[in-house]
């Protein structure tokens, strides 16, 4: 493969996961605008998180992982991990600046990188990781905080929820026409 291609495949994966984050961002945020206060601090169970302890958590997450993303280890030594699982009763305003916080921070980091960074190494934990799989491993992290957080704002709003896909019973509605 030569460089300029290298550098339009690299260029691609940095859209691409943008766009991926970006996606996972306004689902969490639609499935909130249905979501009353109120079932922020609900669990399902005793084991279960809460919308405001999986807020936080991917908050710190967010914070600790995407700050001198290049230069430091993404687990920093400032932050609680422990302390994000618990609750706090923060209220809905203070749970969404987090949460805009995280992104806002995530974004402007993937903004900044280049091509020439995609294959460069990174520490997590002390682990080596290039950036590629550095941004792989927080898309599967993210988007699996983010399923929760769908399913437990569905589960809250019940009756009320308006569907983030397609609706049951409409898949049709949504073919392609050659």
């Amino acid at each position: 493969m030569r460089i300029t291609d290298q550098a339009y495949v690299a260029d691609v994966f940095l859209q691409e996961s943008i766009r991926a984050f970006q996606s996972m961002k306004k689902l969490g945020d639609k499935a909130f605008a249905q979501t009353n206060e109120v079932f922020f601090y609900q669990r399902l169970d005793e084991a279960s998180n809460s919308l405001e302890v999986i807020i936080k958590h991917m908050h710190g997450n967010m914070l600790s992982r995407w700050t001198d993303f290049l230069t430091s280890d993404g687990e920093k030594e400032w932050r609680d991990r422990d302390g994000e699982f618990e609750g706090d009763r923060l209220s809905r305003e203070e749970l969404l600046a987090l949460w805009e916080d995280g992104w806002q921070v995530l974004f402007a980091t993937l903004r900044s990188l280049s091509s020439e960074d995609v294959l460069s190494l990174v520490r997590i934990r002390g682990e080596s990781h290039t950036v590629l799989q550095a941004i792989q491993r927080q898309v599967s992290h993210y988007g699996y905080h983010v399923g929760q957080i769908v399913l437990l704002c569905k589960h809250w709003s019940s009756q009320d929820w308006q569907t983030l896909s397609i609706a049951k019973g409409h898949s049709k509605l949504f073919k392609p026409t050659l």
